[in-house]
């Protein structure tokens, strides 16, 4: 997850382990997968450049769609509330990043059992980690986290509820709103996994869509989080001083 939900950070992509018909499925649009012989090698057209390129991680974009639409008809189907969250979250409200490392769904703890149940039915291997805040999962080569925990508050019936039922990639699922969104991933900000960067096209492409007194309110005593609603405010995203309460 990443843009994690949690504070666990992302996953290493396995791109690089794929078949050559695996890496097809997953080149991006228009441009055709490298062939087997140099790929991430350094070797064939463009040689120490291309390789470098090559060591770059590999757009999962269409893959990870496939198993968010994937895990979300199971999740509905067993009637448990949910939402789409993180990296995919932002995808599905028109923000435009590149996926590359899994797909994660807030789900209530007390749901858990069952929405396993409902995973391992359909053929998707659970994987119990050490964690006591999620379950993750795996299914076409992609990586699913299940967090019953958003960093480090409890995925509720409410948090839930507030999110819009939306188109993800033709598939209509619940997304984690806006403002749930921002709390979440500024909470999740630490002294260890502190990435600005890769926040403030989030903010951008959100802030009409947020509601930044609570976002304020809600993340009042996270230092991080203070830092970067100050650094928003520089950009001329937020409104400065007392005009953005």
């Amino acid at each position: 997850m990443n843009l994690t939900e949690g504070p666990a950070p992302h996953h290493v992509a396995d791109g690089a382990a794929r078949s050559p018909h695996a890496r097809a499925a997953h080149a991006s649009p228009g441009r055709p997968a490298p062939p087997e012989s140099w790929e991430g090698s350094g070797e064939g057209p463009g040689g120490a450049e291309e390789g470098r390129a090559q060591a770059l991680p590999p757009d999962h974009t269409q893959a990870i769609l496939e198993t968010t639409k994937e895990v979300g008809a199971v999740l509905k189907a067993s009637g448990c509330p949910f939402a789409l969250v993180g990296s995919v979250a932002a995808y599905a409200h028109g923000i435009p990043v590149r996926l590359q490392h899994d797909t994660d769904f807030a789900v209530r703890r007390e749901d858990a059992e069952l929405v396993t149940r409902s995973l391992r039915e359909r053929g998707i291997r659970i994987v119990e980690p050490p964690e006591d805040w999620l379950v993750k999962a795996r299914a076409g080569g992609e990586e699913i986290d299940l967090i019953f925990a958003l960093a480090g508050r409890p995925v509720t019936t409410e948090l839930l509820a507030r999110a819009p039922t939306m188109p993800v990639d033709s598939v209509h699922m619940p997304v984690l709103a806006p403002t749930d969104i921002m709390v979440s991933r500024l909470l999740a900000l630490s002294e260890h996994h502190c990435d600005f960067g890769a926040l403030l096209p989030v903010a951008r492409g959100l802030r009409e869509r947020v509601d930044w007194a609570r976002v304020r309110q809600e993340t009042a005593d996270a230092p991080m989080a203070a830092a970067f609603l100050y650094l928003l405010e520089l950009l001329d995203v937020l409104p400065r001083g007392d005009a953005a309460a």
